[in-house]
């Protein structure tokens, strides 16, 4: 069992006991991996609590950005869980590449083809997830098809939101409790503009030079041949001081974007889904 560094309030320590009872009950689980904080929770505990019975599995694609395939790799190492990776090829489905509203069902789904037969390889291994209770209120697709896909998802069954998620991972020890949240590149389309592998590269090569140089949180939007970059409101200025307007443009001229612009509005989380709202709400 990992030790618990620091208390935590009755009723999420009851959360706690609860996904180490389930995980625990499920007697082998193949764990959708991504290497964000929830998957790596869930992961966290399916290896306390069964040892080689728990696996980590890690979908690779042109839509996760390499430095998050490394951290994926790195974390599980640090746990001693088992971890393998898969190549997904959403790219190549028609009801993913046009990029609809339901992109992520297409891409979820994908996923869980290749980690149903992983599972079934590894003597009837069960999926889990990292869903949240959080992620239940929001619009994500991709639970759909882990529903049909018969993926369980402890967190979200439990209760257990995003902050519950943190508070947990804090308390034992995991180095990675506060690391921002990373929704595939994918996520930075708006929809209905077609998603390919060049432009996917594009967005991860400038979020990670704006990594390098001291941005952990960022995100490029991607329309057309432009860039939009949105960070927290407070880092906006440091962004202009620290790296120069015109060193800014001609890093991401060199990416292959014809122009690049900053949102003064700042990072939100989820901003594309505000015009899937809006068109909701005028029918």
């Amino acid at each position: 069992m990992f030790r618990q560094l620091k208390p935590l309030p009755k009723s999420t320590q009851d959360q706690l006991e609860s996904l180490r009872l389930v995980l625990k009950s499920l007697k082998k689980v193949c764990v959708a991996y991504s290497g964000g904080v929830d998957s790596s929770l869930v992961a966290t505990i399916a290896f306390e609590q069964l040892g080689n019975n728990a696996l980590a599995v890690t979908g690779v694609s042109a839509a996760l950005a390499p430095p998050l395939r490394m951290e994926a790799r790195k974390q599980a190492i640090w746990l001693g869980i088992q971890h393998q990776e898969c190549i997904t090829n959403e790219l190549q489905n028609p009801n993913y590449q046009q990029n609809p509203p339901d992109r992520c069902y297409a891409c979820k789904k994908e996923l869980h083809l290749n980690l149903k037969d992983i599972a079934k390889a590894s003597k009837g291994f069960l999926v889990v997830d990292g869903v949240n209770h959080d992620d239940l209120q929001d619009h994500r697709p991709g639970i759909k098809a882990a529903k049909e896909a018969g993926v369980r998802s402890p967190l979200a069954e439990i209760g257990i939101n995003k902050s519950g998620v943190r508070e947990i991972s804090q308390a034992l020890g995991l180095p990675w409790w506060n690391k921002p949240a990373q929704p595939c590149l994918a996520s930075r389309f708006p929809y209905g503009e077609a998603i390919s592998e060049e432009n996917l590269r594009k967005v991860g090569k400038a979020e990670a030079w704006l990594h390098e140089k001291g941005f952990p949180e960022v995100r490029v939007r991607i329309h057309g041949q432009s860039a939009k970059i949105e960070l927290p409101t407070d880092q906006i200025e440091d962004l202009i001081l620290n790296l120069g307007r015109k060193n800014i443009v001609n890093h991401f001229l060199l990416i292959g974007f014809s122009s690049v612009s900053i949102d003064l509005e700042g990072l939100v989380s989820g901003k594309l889904n505000r015009e899937l709202k809006s068109r909701i709400c005028s029918e």
